[in-house]
């Protein structure tokens, strides 16, 4: 016995009898075709969102000062200038939401920032995120809950 769905029986003279009125579907793939330009520059407003939606991370164990340094001003200017230009976005202050850091570099995060008059803020992942880039007396002290000197 079949409990599901037993389908419906391919109707061929059903298919026969549908008609299609070949100028109107000729004027409306007309009326798209001439919207590409439309449909690239709603492509690139929302990619454009999109960026200013990211925080640009680093999470190296290795970072630097001038690492983070390079960071920030990627953050602040994502998108080439000369790109930027040619959707006339030059001037809209496009850029990523956050610079986002280990906690170690967050001063030199707002360091760099401060220096280039931004006010993007600063993000940090808490608990040594992804690679355990903690203290072992700060990793003693959250695995016991004891305080270790």
């Amino acid at each position: 016995m079949t409990t599901g769905n037993p389908g419906t029986r391919l109707d061929l003279e059903w298919i026969s009898k549908v008609r299609v009125n070949t100028q109107a579907v000729l004027k409306r793939a007309q009326q798209i075709q001439g919207q590409k330009i439309l449909k690239k520059q709603w492509q690139a407003a929302w990619l454009l969102k999109a960026v200013t939606c990211i925080d640009l991370t680093t999470l190296a164990g290795d970072d630097t000062p001038s690492n983070v340094h390079r960071l920030c001003l990627k953050a602040i200017q994502p998108i080439r200038y000369d790109l930027l230009r040619k959707m006339d976005m030059h001037n809209k202050g496009v850029s990523t939401a956050a610079v986002c850091v280990y906690p170690s570099r967050v001063a030199d995060a707002v360091r760099s920032l401060k220096a280039a008059n931004s006010s993007l803020p600063v993000a940090s992942v808490a608990t040594g995120f992804p690679a355990g880039q903690e203290t072992t007396t700060e990793h003693a002290r959250k695995s016991t809950g004891v305080a270790v000197a």
